[in-house]
């Protein structure tokens, strides 16, 4: 789950890239190993190899696509998201867009305003438009 220690979400490369709280960037960004983002990106964020990681933290903003192998999401998507293989959204989470994903772990709180569709060995299927993760968990 999302409360596990974090060493064993720690990404095996130790190319690690940090956008800061306060940084703003406009145009597409390309990345490889793994990228955390505090700040805001305006455009899509693209990851370049298979093993990476993307993590936007409780402050982060992406308005734009998403496309990587491996996203953990605590803060604001306002765009698609195709997670290749793994998608964790923390409870901070509020996605306002499509999530498309192979593997997915949500935590009661997270929000996503958008369809969810998942693509595998199975054949695709698709959720309700608007979910409140908070109002589909028993308390």
């Amino acid at each position: 789950m999302l409360n596990r220690k974090r060493a064993e979400r720690t990404p095996s490369t130790p190319d690690t890239s940090l956008i800061a709280r306060g940084t703003c960037i406009r145009g597409d960004v390309r990345f490889s190993g793994a990228l955390h983002l505090d700040g805001r990106i305006e455009g899509t964020v693209l990851a370049e190899e298979e093993g990476a990681v993307f993590t936007l933290s409780e402050h982060g903003i992406v308005e734009g696509e998403i496309r990587v192998p491996h996203a953990i999401i605590n803060g604001h998507v306002l765009g698609d998201i195709h997670a290749g293989d793994r998608l964790e959204l923390a409870t901070e989470a509020r996605i306002t867009g499509n999530v498309h994903y192979r593997t997915i772990e949500i935590a009661a709180g997270a929000q996503v305003n958008g369809r969810m569709s998942h693509h595998g060995s199975e054949p695709p299927r698709e959720l309700p438009a608007s979910l409140d993760i908070a109002d589909a968990v028993p308390a």
